[in-house]
């Protein structure tokens, strides 16, 4: 018994959830209209905007400090398409940025007459991104925070004159009894009964079959008086009075049901606060199986025969106490149970094109004809749509300017593209890939998606070929890199001064027509599955050379759709970030003497050869020779750089130094060197260099290698001790840095050294 009343109690407090308060009288709704209006005073457009950025989080963008920057951010949508979904949606950041700029729109302007259009390839997403949308909308739509109110009324029938009917055939009743002998107990629980009927019956409700706001029941030409009087001279007054979101509240019209029921009580109590006492507020209940406030029509779903709805005992009973059966009309149609709310076609197709079409009018003029009765439409339209489904509604030039369309096309970010694989597969299949494998079976797949010329990078960097140690000869993989926020750090310095803001946006503006060929999400998902099975073993981790493997030789059908050269390319940026990952895990560095150099050098660059002098900096006495400029700028430039590239690099340092780093930022800003511009630069450059020779003395040292393989056995004890601290530095840094494990990091090493990377990638 404990359990169970525990059980009932929690069931009780769920009672008090928002969509099952009672309804409140008008006026005390002005009250929470007054105390919190931006919540109160949303529609349809307003409330959606709101769910969105309430389940999207805005990541960092890493470039915010680049004044180039495009503001392309990185939202995590988890919470919006996989948290609490049977099937998850997988928003890239492409979308993700494309999405929450069309939900952003929402708030600066009406957005009445339009049908906003997802357009993806089959097997993109698209049904799956629009139940999971709605359904966060309505789990939204239904608590506190994304609550709204719609119109009921309540017509007190004592005040319009009106006597119950079984008051009225009481006395009939009670001779019946009489003359049928019915037993006198029997006669007083009837009239009991008819006592309960009477102390509740008082008045009749009448809901707003259109979920109109309360507040579009105060007549059209006294609502900004009436606002102006309500609200102080505060930032929300100023927002409601010259905002385009706003406008809906002077504009709108209530449903005709809800503004005939006005007029009618209105003629008859003659004082408009009569008619309000009669007008209540209760909380706008979203239920898409019951199609109330949300409505999703698949093609094969037929047509309803009943084309206008009504109720028919409610509408006897308010032509009974308004004594006229022409005032109010109680009929609407289904669009009116998703007036305020969602109306959504999935796919354009069978008689969903009928329905489309239907909404001609509705986005054209905002209204829908029930017999002779006119019916506001203020809903969200969507639908979603395959390319080839256009040729549908191409006869219908009108609606051309009334769709919006958002483009879904198949992931085109790697990260993302990762994310459904250790959905569908688990995340512990990162176990089984060396790093940076897996990502590049994702950008293998991505590839296949992606136009093979892109105009707008090919105007930005020219000739191609500059980057052929570490890119393919179409760029690709830059625009992948790009297409994640990323920016590759082997670009040119000349190259990233060029990558401007207006050149990004061309970049980004491409993605609208790729995606839409390739493989598809769901052929992804069975290659993946082909390519993990018959190379995931515990003994040896999935490398380049079983990717490759896969794609040349097991499944050559699938190769024809990778662009040509690709994979070649991919096995190249792969080796040039791997040896790069070596040589960072592999490098010490004395940052002490590193920085006393640099500022030794910034001193000296401004005397001539020959000269001895102290350095203002350090103190150190500085014997200044070719040979001392020489050995730091070899650190610099690398050893192979001229004599006269060394003499030019010296006197651009030295104008540097003077006009800008001695002048401005240490005797005018008060800068310690070490904070200066010019040092940063060099000392970002020194570190570079020393980083690239990191792996040269270890190269033509056998047992090195032979370290390296006995790591972390009982044969690795038998080497000198500094060959174990040097493979032990860099085993523990791969790890640390790179997220290597310990046998990743001994298999990495041995192939970059097996495959004389750091030969190949030299210079």
């Amino acid at each position: 018994m404990e359990n169970i009343n525990k059980a009932m109690q929690l069931l009780n407090r769920s009672m008090d959830e928002p969509g099952l308060q009672t309804p409140i009288p008008f006026e005390q709704f002005i009250g929470k209209v007054a105390s919190n209006p931006s919540v109160v005073m949303r529609n349809v457009f307003q409330i959606f905007h709101d769910m969105v950025l309430n389940y999207v989080e805005k990541g960092e963008d890493e470039y915010q400090d680049d004044p180039e920057s495009v503001d392309f951010v990185d939202y995590d949508c988890t919470r919006l398409f996989v948290e609490d979904s049977d099937h998850p949606f997988f928003a890239d950041r492409l979308f993700a940025n494309r999405l929450i700029k069309q939900v952003e729109s929402f708030t600066r302007g009406t957005q009445q007459n339009k049908i906003y259009i997802f357009e993806g390839p089959p097997g993109c997403g698209k049904s799956t991104f629009l139940n999971n949308l709605l359904m966060k909308f309505e789990a939204y739509a239904n608590t506190g925070e994304g609550l709204r109110h719609e119109a009921v009324w309540r017509l007190d029938r004592k005040a319009l004159g009106d006597i119950p009917v079984h008051e009225a055939t009481t006395p009939l009743v009670a001779k019946l009894c009489q003359a049928l002998e019915v037993p006198e107990k029997a006669q007083m629980n009837y009239f009991k009964a008819q006592d309960t009927i009477r102390a509740t019956d008082t008045y009749i409700e009448i809901p707003c079959p259109s979920h109109d706001n309360p507040i579009l029941l105060i007549p059209k030409n006294h609502r900004r008086s009436f606002f102006d009087e309500l609200f102080a001279n505060d930032e929300f007054k100023w927002k409601l009075f010259t905002e385009k979101k706003y406008e809906w509240v002077f504009k709108d019209n209530p449903c005709t049901i809800c503004s005939s029921l006005y007029q009618a009580l209105l003629h008859t109590l003659k004082s408009p606060l009569e008619v309000f006492k009669m007008l209540y507020a209760q909380p706008f209940r979203f239920n898409r199986r019951l199609g109330e406030g949300i409505s999703v029509f698949n093609p094969g779903d037929k047509p309803i025969r009943q084309v206008i709805l009504t109720n028919a005992m409610l509408q006897n009973r308010i032509n009974s106490l308004l004594k006229d059966s022409n005032q109010v009309k109680y009929i609407f149609s289904r669009y009116a149970k998703t007036n305020n709310g969602v109306y959504a076609l999935m796919d354009i197709k069978s008689h969903n094109i009928e329905r489309l079409i239907e909404l001609h009018n509705i986005v054209s003029e905002g209204l829908h004809k029930v017999e002779d009765v006119e019916e506001n439409v203020n809903s969200l339209l969507m639908a979603l749509m395959n390319p080839e489904d256009k040729k549908s509604i191409k006869d219908f030039q009108s609606f051309s300017d009334r769709i919006e369309y958002i483009n879904i096309p198949y992931v085109l970010d790697i990260n993302t593209e990762v994310k459904i694989y250790r959905d569908i597969f688990g995340k512990h299949i990162d176990e089984s890939f060396l790093p940076r494998v897996l990502h590049n079976f994702a950008r293998t797949i991505i590839s296949t998606r992606l136009n093979t010329k892109s105009k707008a990078i090919l105007a930005w960097i020219g000739d191609p070929s500059k980057y052929k140690l570490y890119c393919d000869k179409n760029l690709l993989l830059l625009k992948m890199e790009l297409y994640t926020g990323y920016i590759p750090p082997w670009l040119t310095e000349e190259d990233y001064k060029d990558f401007t803001a207006k050149v990004r946006r061309k970049i980004l503006a491409e993605a609208e027509s790729e995606g839409d060929k390739g493989f598809s999400g769901r052929d992804a998902i069975k290659i993946f599955n082909a390519f993990y099975s018959p190379f995931a073993q515990e003994s040896k981790l999935v490398n380049m050379a079983n990717l490759r493997d896969f794609f040349t030789k097991y499944a050559k059908d699938l190769s024809a759709d990778v662009p040509e050269g690709f994979l070649d390319s991919l096995l190249k940026m792969y080796n040039y970030t791997i040896l790069q990952e070596v040589k960072e895990s592999l490098y010490y560095y004395n940052e002490e003497r590193i920085s006393r150099d640099i500022q030794n050098y910034l001193f000296a660059i401004n005397f001539e050869s020959g000269a001895v002098q102290t350095c203002n900096y350090t103190g150190e006495k500085i014997e200044i020779t070719d040979a001392f400029f020489e050995s730091i700028e070899n650190r610099l430039l690398g050893a192979k750089a001229s004599s006269a590239k060394r003499q030019e690099f010296r006197g651009e340092a030295q104008k540097e130094y003077t006009s800008r780093t001695l002048t401005q930022e240490i005797m005018l800003e008060g800068k310690p060197i070490t904070e200066t511009n010019l040092y940063e630069l060099l000392h970002e450059q020194y570190i570079r260099n020393l980083k690239e020779k990191a792996l040269d003395p270890f190269l033509e040292n056998e047992n090195f290698r032979r370290a390296i393989k006995d790591y972390d056995t009982d044969a690795f004890k038998a080497y000198d001790k500094r060959i174990r601290n040097d493979v032990t530095f860099l085993i523990d840094n791969l790890c640390e840095k790179f997220r290597y494990t310990n046998q990743g990091a001994r298999e990495v090493c041995m192939y970059v050294v097996d495959s004389n990377l750091a030969k190949e990638f030299a210079g």
